[in-house]
Formats: C-alpha cells, structure tokens, sequence
C-alpha cells in the first residue's frame, strides 16, 4: 500500500546496493528526480534497465551506480551518443559495465511478461539481427503448435521499478498521462514500486487514454514537482532542449562531468536546490 513520503525516505528504505532497478518513462516523465537522489545517496553495484536508456542513465553510470545495464536503445535523444555510457563499455570507466541490449519489441514484451508472471516472453523478431550474436539472454524455441520459430528473452522482474507521473490523490493512487511508453508494465513486474509526482490532488480526473495505476500496487508516492526535468511533464512543463545540448560538453570530459556531479547533485541537499542552482546557471550562461 503506499505511503506518502519524500524522495530521500524512499530511495533509503527502498533501493539498496546491488538491485536491479527500472527507471522507466518514455520521452517525458522521466524521473531525473529519483536518479539524482540514487546518485546522492551512493548507491552502488545496480543492475539498471531502460528501454530507453538517456541523460539520466548517463549520469548515474559515470557516477559509479551501476554494475550492468539491460536496454534496447541508448543515447542523448536528438543529440547523440552518451559519453559516460560508452566510456564505461568501451574504457572501464569509472568501471566495466556489463551491457544486454535488445530489440524496442523484445524489450516492451519482457516487461509484459514479468507484469503478467510469466518467466520468459516471446516474440517474432530477430531475423537478420546480429543481436542475438551478442546478447546470450536471446534465444529460440520452437512454437509447440506451428513449429514456427521464435524468439524468447527473460522477463524483466525489477526489485524497484521508479516512474514520474503527473498527480496522485491523498490514499496513494496515481494518475499519468500523454505519451505513455511502459511504466504500467514496468511498475506491475516490480517487487517495488516508487513514484514521484508533479502534484498531490483530493481527487484525481483521469483523461481518455490515462493510466491510473491503484495504491495497492504502489509503495511510496514522493510530491517532487519537476521531477522528471529535463525532460518534460504533459500538462505541466516543456522539455528543457537546451540542457540536453549541453549535457554532450559536460559528459564528453570526466573532470568536467565530475565537477558537474559534485556542484549539482552531491552538494545539493534535494532536486529543489538542483532546480533553483540549475536556473541559476542558466541565467548566468545567458
């Protein structure tokens, strides 16, 4: 059932070192808010999953949280590669990071599968792929039925799944809409699930196509407003194109990323204080 706590009670009593983590939202309502926090509290050793893989991903590798990464796509969106991402893969820095990557279809299906109980999912895919060449989780099995040949990759069962929703009402439940990409799988295959939120409302008024995703599959709901920034909330905030631009000069230099870290993140008390500093450069840099 969930509890309504902050973002710091959350991440301390629910992620600890060597979980395999989901951070999950597709385009906007991601939760930048809860990877800062991972970051501040010196998580180590996660086993991180995204499908999609970007800034705050980056971040949290070149920070040091993360032993292994399971993906379908990664890279700063419209911008390019990520620099902390690929010098751990390539260079080991700040250490070896082991990497699964996979089809968008092959990915979506394995949340599905860990969100409906089941150990593996299936799917029509890899023909031609030279994915499955490097990626050992891939395999095939024969359709009992048809003979036809499919593909089959592990479930994804996230210790804590961490998503950013737009509102939550006061007992728990949550409300999230626009681009929806696979939090409500991500959320339902997690034995725990965390949730921040633009704002905590009396009722909530779900629009066509919302997801609502019931208090009892919820364990903390934390009110960060602009929690998923840089990227955008729908219905609250627009996506913040030109931190994406600058993060490729911040990330390319492992001083300067480090410097960046430590200035933003570790000697800030919560992503309240990242904002404020964060706007604060910003009218500097103007």
């Amino acid at each position: 059932m969930a509890n309504i706590v902050s973002l710091r009670e959350a991440v301390f009593s629910l992620i600890h070192d060597g979980d395999t983590v989901a951070l999950e939202g597709f385009t906007h309502l991601i939760p930048h808010a809860a990877g800062h926090e991972i970051i501040r509290q010196g998580l180590r050793d996660l086993a991180l999953v995204r499908m999609t893989p970007d800034l705050i991903y980056d971040q949290l590798i070149g920070a040091g949280c993360a032993r292994a990464l399971r993906f379908s796509w990664g890279g700063n969106p419209g911008v390019g590669s990520l620099h902390r991402l690929r010098d751990a893969v390539e260079k080991g820095w700040p250490h070896p990071l082991e990497i699964r990557e996979h089809s968008h279809a092959d990915m979506a299906s394995a949340y599905v599968a860990g969100a409906s109980g089941l150990p593996f999912s299936l799917l029509r895919g890899y023909t031609g792929s030279d994915l499955p060449k490097h990626n050992p989780d891939i395999r095939f099995i024969d359709c009992p039925y048809t003979g036809e040949r499919l593909a089959a990759s592990p479930a994804v069962n996230p210790d804590v799944t961490v998503i950013h929703a737009q509102q939550a009402d006061r007992r728990g439940n949550v409300l999230l809409w626009g681009i929806l990409g696979v939090q409500k799988e991500a959320a339902l295959a997690a034995k725990k699930l965390i949730v921040t939120v633009e704002e905590i409302v009396d009722r909530l008024d779900a629009p066509s196509n919302a997801c609502i995703l019931p208090k009892w599959v919820v364990d903390a709901v934390c009110h960060v407003p602009g929690g998923a920034a840089p990227s955008y909330a729908h219905g609250y905030y627009e996506r913040d194109n030109r931190f994406y631009l600058a993060w490729d000069t911040i990330a390319r230099d492992r001083d300067r990323f480090l410097e960046w870290i430590r200035k933003h993140i570790l000697d800030t008390a919560d992503f309240a204080e990242f904002q404020r500093l964060h706007a604060q450069s910003q009218r500097e840099a103007a």
